[in-house]
């Protein structure tokens, strides 16, 4: 019996990652459909039907050209960051409550918080095992914005368990039945929408690529496999920060076409804000973090916590 329940969560694990990589290939070809419209042109669309076969191809297109590296590199460290940011991004999904999956987290958000940590290494080791000036700035200005923000973020979702008191992500639909935590805290949810910006490293934030200092950022180096996998990471990071704010403020996980829709709408969002919004500026994003996110969210915290303890 114990074998069985070993292969039903071994199971459930694989078509999980299968099912995460193929939202995430049709991410992309949702980003450069919509992209294209917001630039008044097609998009990719000579493909199969209206271009739905262009993520595969350029898939295969990565994954078969010559893995090139750079003589000076640290080879190991070098070759093993982007697997490992791949491996880190995708172990974070285990967190969705699947019926089927077996696995039953208690302690989510601790979970949650040390995945997204670990993240911070991939993108740190990325930079300096290049050995290319542009790739360790990149990397450098990376990991200080990710640091940044996470800060942030604790403390934005910190508000949300003390209206659970709990650790599991499960219970927020119990408590979402009647009415959705996104409007009991607007401002919280919102900032935690332009964090997550910056924790995924999306525009207004890709401060890891700026064209005219830093060319491509950390990933500079990369060609090939190495950069497909640091581009599947970041793209699942921005599929599961969609889940887990659809989770967390917009009625809680239900296995239901309408979570699926609320899911795809926010990831669309982050779409749309890279095709509206410039490039923010560097000394600004951290005055954000520090200045503006991380006083809203202590003092939304200790306005909560007081409203819990008084209505106990």
């Amino acid at each position: 019996m114990f074998l069985k329940d070993l292969l039903m969560i071994f199971l459930g694990g694989l078509i999980l990652i299968i099912g995460v990589l193929i939202g995430v290939a049709f991410l992309t070809l949702m980003e450069r459909k919509v992209l294209g419209y917001i630039q008044i042109r097609k998009g990719p669309n000579k493909l199969g039907i209206m271009g739905i076969l262009q993520p595969f191809s350029d898939a295969i297109k990565l994954f078969t050209k010559e893995q090139i590296y750079p003589k000076f590199s640290n080879y190991l460290f070098y070759y093993f960051s982007p697997v490992l940011s791949l491996i880190l991004s995708l172990i974070i999904w285990m967190l969705i409550p699947y019926m089927f999956n077996m696995i039953y987290f208690s302690l989510g958000f601790l979970f949650f918080f040390c995945c997204l940590s670990m993240g911070v290494y991939t993108l740190m080791v990325s930079g300096w095992s290049s050995n290319s000036n542009y790739s360790l700035l990149g990397g450098l200005r990376a990991v200080a914005q990710t640091i940044s923000y996470e800060v942030s973020l604790v403390l934005i979702i910190m508000s949300s368990m003390i209206f659970i008191m709990d650790f599991n992500l499960l219970k927020f639909f119990e408590y979402q039945s009647l009415i959705w935590f996104f409007f009991l805290m607007i401002p919280l949810s919102l900032c935690w929408m332009s964090s997550s910006l910056a924790e995924t490293n999306r525009t207004p934030f890709d401060f890891a690529e700026g064209e005219s200092e830093l060319v491509s950022g950390f990933n500079i180096e990369y060609s090939s496999g190495g950069f497909a996998l640091i581009f599947m990471s970041e793209y699942s990071s921005i599929l599961f920060m969609s889940m887990f704010f659809c989770l967390v403020y917009m009625g809680g996980y239900n296995l239901t076409i309408i979570f699926y829709l609320k899911l795809c709408l926010i990831s669309f969002l982050f779409v749309w804000i890279r095709g509206t919004l410039p490039r923010y500026r560097y000394d600004k994003l951290m005055y954000l973090a520090w200045k503006s996110y991380l006083s809203i969210s202590l003092n939304f915290l200790l306005f909560y916590l007081g409203m819990k303890i008084f209505l106990l």
